[in-house]
């Protein structure tokens, strides 16, 4: 369950007013963890604010609506995968050890169980209709951008011709993601993992087609 509430600021804020600080960091932690706990759709713009230590109605002057609340959590998580792969892709050298390199930093984001990691990965909107799919219509672009720095890294692959660079992608970013099920503590590390993925992948890469 979430933690306990912090202690409510009732100070009288009007938007108009300047800020005394800036609480957006504190909502936007308090929201990943209870996305990931509870669901986008049962977790409560009051919980939230409680858990920040916020009136329910001063969170608005930060966030307008949950699916506002929902895209930055998404912003946030994304950013800190994407530093993470960034950095360790430009400490590699070659192509197939960009590809591990970025492999290894997101499995290490995503299986030090943090709560934008596991929001970014599993919590997006499935109901096309209403305010769901416009929710979803916001956050899949931003998976998208990211996932395109995966997509720069396949293509630079030497693979074989007629080799589909697109269901690689595909297959290696849906191994990575679908670890936060299968993934056990004490055993291999992210970089054992990768290490594993790639030596299974380049000879296939390398085969005739």
């Amino acid at each position: 369950m979430p933690q306990a509430a912090r202690k409510i600021d009732d100070t009288p804020e009007t938007p108009e007013a300047p800020r005394r600080d800036n609480r957006r960091p504190q909502l936007l932690d308090a929201a990943a963890q209870y996305f990931r706990e509870q669901g986008y759709a049962a977790a409560s713009m009051r919980d939230i604010a409680a858990a920040a230590g916020m009136k329910a109605g001063s969170m608005y002057y930060y966030f307008p609506s949950k699916a506002d609340l929902l895209l930055a959590v998404h912003e946030e998580g994304i950013r800190r995968i994407s530093d993470a792969v960034d950095a360790a892709v430009a400490a590699a050298e070659g192509p197939w050890a960009e590809l591990q390199a970025a492999m290894t930093a997101h499995l290490n984001v995503l299986l030090d169980g943090g709560d934008y990691a596991c929001v970014v990965i599993r919590e997006l909107p499935k109901d096309p209709m209403g305010d769901e799919g416009a929710v979803r219509a916001r956050l899949v672009p931003l998976r998208d951008a990211y996932e395109a720095g995966f997509a720069r890294l396949v293509d630079a692959l030497p693979l074989a011709p007629g080799a589909s660079r697109r269901y690689l992608r595909l297959m290696v970013l849906g191994a990575l993601n679908w670890s936060q099920t299968w993934y056990r503590s004490g055993g291999d590390t992210p970089a054992d993992i990768a290490q594993s993925f790639v030596d299974l992948l380049r000879p296939l890469a390398a085969a005739e087609i």
